[in-house]
């Protein structure tokens, strides 16, 4: 395989949906799986070998499960790839205890192959997978006190509004449009959103407005 724009590791305890995933995003032309792993325990090593932009991370595995792996990525790496979860089920508590340790979206086993190519994608350019219904209803059934890291965080009234809007699903353009902004100026209000609650992008944003009470899942 000949250089990529975007490398990809597939973790999974499955050897199946790995065989899969790498046909899909082989064929992609600009995506490429260039590391495979069957267990969490291998992704550290897995990393600082191949250096991957992306991780898909199975959420069950034996042993070290998709979150823990995930936890020990981000603690292990000064600039961690980005993590897509991929499960089996969408409501699931492991799902959304992934998405609190960092992980950037997550992805259904079942999706397309369209949906996946184009998933790897968009998190590759350091944004994120935010599905407001689903994160809403997972924020429901799961969410913990997770401290309200808003309370002490400074945001303006202005970048409060932004928050909420990005929690409900906007896009930048689509926020932008709602406040009668520009769309680089929206852009800095995500990004000062996302330095005052030190999250890595939209989901740990979102996901922090949820623990904290700021939003809600009703």
């Amino acid at each position: 395989m000949g250089p990529v724009a975007v490398r990809v590791a597939v973790v999974d305890d499955d050897e199946l949906i790995r065989v899969g995933l790498r046909a899909i995003i082989d064929a992609a032309g600009d995506l490429g799986v260039v590391a495979e792993a069957g267990s969490g325990a291998d992704v550290p090593d897995l990393v600082a070998r191949y250096r991957p932009d992306v991780v898909l991370m199975d959420v069950r595995m034996p042993g070290i499960d998709g979150i823990r792996a995930t936890e020990l990525l981000l603690a292990s790496s000064a600039e961690p790839p980005r993590v897509l979860v991929i499960t089996t089920f969408e409501n699931d508590e492991y799902v959304y205890a992934a998405l609190r340790a960092g992980a950037s979206g997550f992805l259904l086993k079942r999706s397309r192959p369209a949906e996946v190519v184009e998933a790897i994608r968009v998190v590759a350019r350091g944004e994120s997978l935010v599905f407001p219904a689903a994160i809403r209803r997972l924020a429901g059934a799961y969410a913990g006190p997770g401290g309200d890291r808003l309370r002490g965080a400074g945001l303006t009234d202005r970048e409060a509004e932004v928050l909420r809007l990005v929690a409900a699903g906007r896009s930048n353009a689509e926020i932008a449009e709602e406040l009668v902004l520009g769309v680089e100026t929206v852009k800095t209000h995500v990004g000062n959103v996302l330095a005052k609650l030190n999250a890595r992008d939209r989901t740990q944003a979102v996901i922090a407005a949820y623990e904290s009470g700021f939003v809600t899942p009703g």
